[in-house]
């Protein structure tokens, strides 16, 4: 006899980052081991170079924005991710230090959460043309389950003066 089982999908936005070692090859490290242990990768920015948001005296960073399709609810998921980026060595040291890799679920689904382990949507998405410049890319009419505007209106309206350089393009 066979049953029929159907698993909700959940969508999430991520954005992974980060300013030491080799960081275009962390950031393939890293794509691969969110693909592995997380979900399936449906599509990926470019990767972005920009300088140090916030704590400014650190090499500049680069950032690629995943789309991931994954069986994971939203604390799984960042919890996992958290995994992922231990097993890249990261090391919490300084907050909005230097870092080997940083993984942000900037959304998911329609979700809002504000838990002790994540805030969803990402409470400074709007904020920061780092993020929403390749979010941008892959998902320029999604829309923001709080601010209720589509990503590319976000950037459009970003006040962040920060510029955000194209170095290749998607994998």
């Amino acid at each position: 006899m066979s049953q029929l089982f159907f698993q909700y999908m959940n969508t999430a936005f991520l954005l992974t980052g980060g300013n030491l070692g080799n960081r275009l090859q962390n950031l393939q490290r890293a794509y691969k081991l969110i693909e592995k242990n997380c979900g399936h990768i449906i599509r990926s920015s470019s990767v972005y170079k920009t300088a140090a948001w916030g704590f400014t005296e650190q090499p500049d960073f680069y950032n690629q924005a995943l789309q991931l399709e994954t069986e994971l609810s939203a604390e799984k998921l960042m919890r996992k991710l958290l995994s992922v980026e231990k097993t890249m060595g990261r090391k919490r040291v300084v907050k909005m230090g230097p870092r080997i890799i940083d993984i942000d679920i900037l959304l998911m689904n329609d979700i809002v959460l504000n838990s002790s382990l994540i805030t969803i949507p990402h409470p400074r998405l709007a904020e920061r043309r780092f993020a929403l410049t390749p979010l941008a890319e892959i998902a320029p009419n999604v829309i923001h389950p709080v601010l209720y505007k589509a990503i590319k209106e976000l950037l459009a309206e970003c006040k962040d003066d920060l510029p955000v350089y194209k170095i290749s393009n998607n994998n």
